[in-house]
This record gives structure tokens, C-alpha cells and sequence, in this order.
């Protein structure tokens, strides 16, 4: 076989195989902790937020997930998981709290807990949903300290990046999303993303999904790959001295 094709054909097939690991890399990086994914972050939005619930005491399955609102949230829907019981943990305010359409309220719900029926095994993933209406404050970034607790040990995701610090160098960071721009208004003056509250959450079962099809896709990418560098390996033989002597 040509040396000059043997060795674009080792190049390609190194190359395709560290993108490979690269990619797979990143994917267990980025599920190697309880992350928050929303739908939408709009200002004033109602917003469903996917929590991704990976293991988080080495080989000990999850039995209980206790998701803490921040301040600036009044209230959460959870979205039904069969494999899960849960309830709203509320607390009172200091002093009541002015709502948009002017009333008050002097409590509000301070943490979503889940506890699993039968312990989530470590090597599986799952995700809680939960519906939200978001703050008016855009710019501002919400925390949901998030802590798990396993049949044998427990992570509290807890960690907030300080001024200047890298979040990525956190061994145990808080979920957390950052509010956007609100959404424009239609022509009666309601936000289109108000209006469409309903419909989101008869979503909920099919986004907590993400997880599933992000995988899905990873697979097919990296099949890609495979498939692209046989095809360039194939028409390389092909060339004119790049058959065998």
C-alpha cells in the first residue's frame, strides 16, 4: 500500500477517534452533576426547568431530591414523575409580599422535595420538572441549591461561583439559570408567553426527555464520524497509487 495513503488513512482515523473522545468526554462531564435546563428564560415568562438528577454518592442510589427556590420565586408546579412522590416545603415571610395583581401573600414555597419509591440506580438518570413563573428582574441569575441524598451518603449541589471564580472549578455547584430579555407583547397586551402557560405544561412529560435525545444524538454524530472516514478511506483506494502492489 502507498506509505503516503497509509498515512492520511492512520491521521483521519486518529483524528475521527479524538473527536470521538472529546465529545463523549464533555457529555460525561456535563451529566456528572444536578444541572438545570429551561425551556424558556424570558423575564416574567412562565418557564418549565428540567433537572437532571445523575448519581451523586459514587455507587449509592438516589433515594430523595430536595430542589430550594430561590428567594425571588413564590411558588413551583411540579410535574408528575411515576417514580416519584413529592411535595411542597412552604415557609412564612417576614412580611408580606406584594404580588403584580395586587394582592399579598405572607407565605411562599421555599423547596420542592422528591423522594424516590425505589432508590434511582447509579448508573441510570432521571429527570423533575418543575413549572415557574419567572422574575421581571432580566440579567439576574436564580440558584436552586439542589441536595441529594443516597442510600448511603448525600451531595448538597450547593456551591455559588464567587466574583471572579471559574463555576467550572466548583466540585458541587448550585443548578442556576440566568433571566433574559421579557418577551414581546401581542396586540391585547398579554405576553404571548403568559398565554401559552397551559399548553407547557401538558408538555412537561415530553421535554423531560432532553436527556434521552441529547444521547440519541450524540450516537448518531459519532456513527457519522465512523461512516465518513471508511467513505474517505474507501475513495482513497481508489487514487492512483493507492492499490496494493
Amino acid at each position: 500500500m502507498n506509505t503516503t495513503f497509509l498515512r492520511r488513512t492512520l491521521t483521519a482515523a486518529a483524528a475521527t477517534g479524538g473527536a470521538a473522545v472529546l465529545v463523549l468526554t464533555a457529555a460525561a462531564g456535563a451529566s456528572a452533576h444536578v444541572g438545570v435546563t429551561p425551556d424558556k428564560t424570558a423575564a416574567n415568562s412562565y418557564a418549565l426547568l428540567t433537572f437532571g438528577i445523575p448519581h451523586g454518592c459514587e455507587e449509592s442510589g438516589t433515594t430523595k431530591v430536595a430542589i430550594t427556590l430561590p428567594a425571588e420565586l413564590n411558588d413551583a408546579q411540579p410535574t408528575v414523575n411515576p417514580n416519584w412522590t413529592v411535595e411542597k416545603v412552604t415557609e412564612q415571610l417576614a412580611e408580606p409580599r406584594k404580588l403584580a395583581d395586587g394582592t399579598s401573600i405572607t407565605k411562599r414555597t421555599s423547596q420542592i422535595v422528591y423522594t424516590a419509591k425505589t432508590p434511582l440506580d447509579h448508573e441510570l438518570r432521571d429527570a423533575l420538572v418543575l413549572s415557574v413563573k419567572l422574575p421581571d428582574t432580566a440579567g439576574s441569575t436564580l440558584y436552586f441549591p439542589t441536595l441529594q441524598t443516597c442510600e448511603t451518603g448525600q451531595t448538597d449541589w450547593s456551591e455559588i461561583a464567587k466574583d471572579g471564580q471559574d463555576p467550572h472549578s466548583l466540585k458541587a455547584p448550585a443548578p442556576s439559570i440566568s433571566v433574559t430579555a421579557a418577551a414581546s407583547t401581542d396586540g391585547h397586551g398579554a405576553s404571548t408567553e403568559t398565554a401559552a402557560h397551559s399548553t407547557e405544561q401538558a408538555a412537561a412529560v415530553t421535554d423531560s426527555g432532553a436527556d434521552a435525545r441529547s444521547w440519541a444524538g450524540l450516537a448518531a454524530g459519532l456513527g457519522g464520524l465512523a461512516l465518513g472516514g471508511a467513505a474517505w478511506a474507501r475513495s482513497g483506494s481508489r487514487r492512483p497509487g493507492g492499490e496494493a502492489k
